[in-house]
């Protein structure tokens, strides 16, 4: 095809391809193991499959509600009353999207103006700064502590300004596996306290929580949710990434400047998964077992890995788990994750891409919502290196 000749002033000028396709791509090449982009190799629910096609074949196919459909923006409010207590009203307060990373992009597009400062967490999930970047924001990093991957709230208090219009927290946290606890949102929720600053809250790994811990969203605390949007994904709930509906819940004024932007990004979603969706929330347990799925797979890892030389700390929640490979090798973890693919036949994800400074921690990220044979050979591979 004939190349434009014109100039292109990029409104991401340092961005390229993301790490998940690039490790992903290697791991197709080299026919390795890959536990690198975060998706399971496993199938979805056949109940959940044939009422996606059970509504299709009832004629739901055309336009969605901008908003979503109803049914199933009732079943998240029902879900969410259950689980945090919270009451959020389907009509106003309520929205379904695209997918988590639609929604993130909204969210920030929605409440970012030309010089207002994010704050973010670092290591972040790869789509955050760019969409404070791409609306003309600036965004602050805080670091969490390594190796626990907790938060410094005194640093975040001297990190906010006047010009601090939206902060970004994620819990369960990916890339590290790590949590935000009940004090971390109390405090948050003190910090807030008479400041013009939105919280998005990245929840779309809330089910998928381990060793008895529990899932604190912001919802559960009244004055931090009337400050918040609350992210989920049906997506990485019922092993079906590649449908992308996730959904938001905010207060309605947030809300309304929210879909203000939806509606002219995607308008509505999916309308034969959403109504299926609808119908499959109504029963908790297709929900509530996932934390006991996850962890049998999570332990099956590190049991597998236990006489490998890589160190762990396993995860709380996502289907992420962090592996320290310090005492194998000095090398940077792009060039060793890159190494493990080409010479070994297993792929992950090196966490140095999630810092915009490419910190290095000695660490890979491997992701085990895949089948017990895969993670096996996953196993068998890294205990050889």
């Amino acid at each position: 095809m004939k190349q434009y000749k014109g100039h292109i002033k990029s409104k991401l000028p340092d961005v390229g391809t993301s790490v998940f396709a690039v490790m992903t791509g290697l791991a197709k090449k080299h026919n390795a193991v890959n536990l690198s982009q975060g998706f399971p190799d496993f199938p979805v629910s056949q109940e959940l499959i044939e009422l996606v096609n059970h509504y299709m074949k009832k004629g739901f196919n055309q336009y969605a509600p901008m908003p979503g459909v109803q049914e199933l923006r009732e079943g998240i409010a029902e879900m969410f009353k259950k689980n945090h207590n919270a009451d959020y009203n389907p009509e106003t307060e309520i929205t379904i999207t695209a997918g988590a990373t639609q929604a993130i992009y909204t969210a920030i597009s929605a409440f970012i103006n030309d010089g207002d400062e994010a704050i973010i967490f670092e290591p972040a999930y790869d789509s955050y700064a760019p969409a404070v970047i791409a609306n003309k924001g600036v965004v602050k990093y805080a670091v969490l502590e390594h190796p626990d991957y907790s938060i410094n709230w005194n640093l975040v208090v001297r990190m906010i300004s006047a010009r601090t219009k939206v902060i970004i927290i994620n819990t369960p946290h990916n890339p590290t596996g790590s949590i935000l606890k009940k004090e971390d949102f109390e405090t948050l929720e003190r910090i807030l306290k008479g400041r013009d600053i939105v919280v998005i809250s990245d929840e779309v790994y809330e089910h998928l929580i381990f060793d008895n811990e529990t899932h604190y969203s912001a919802a559960r605390f009244p004055d931090l949710a009337s400050h918040s949007l609350v992210i989920g994904s049906f997506g990485k709930t019922f092993h079906a990434t590649g449908w992308k509906t996730g959904f938001v819940l905010a207060p309605e004024k947030i809300t309304a400047e929210f879909r203000k932007l939806h509606q002219f990004t995607v308008f509505a979603t999916n309308t034969p998964v959403q109504y299926a969706l609808a119908e499959y929330l109504k029963t908790p347990k297709h929900y509530t077992h996932l934390g006991k799925f996850y962890q049998k797979k999570r332990d099956f890892f590190l049991n597998g890995i236990k006489s490998s030389r890589f160190k762990a700390v396993p995860a709380k929640g996502t289907y992420f788990q962090l592996l320290d490979y310090s005492n194998i090798s000095k090398e940077p973890e792009y060039k060793f994750a890159k190494r493990l693919t080409k010479e070994f036949g297993i792929a992950g994800v090196p966490v140095s891409p999630f810092y915009h400074d490419g910190k290095n921690n000695n660490m890979i990220r491997f992701c085990f919502a895949k089948k017990e044979s895969t993670l096996q050979k996953a196993a068998e591979i890294l205990c050889k290196i």
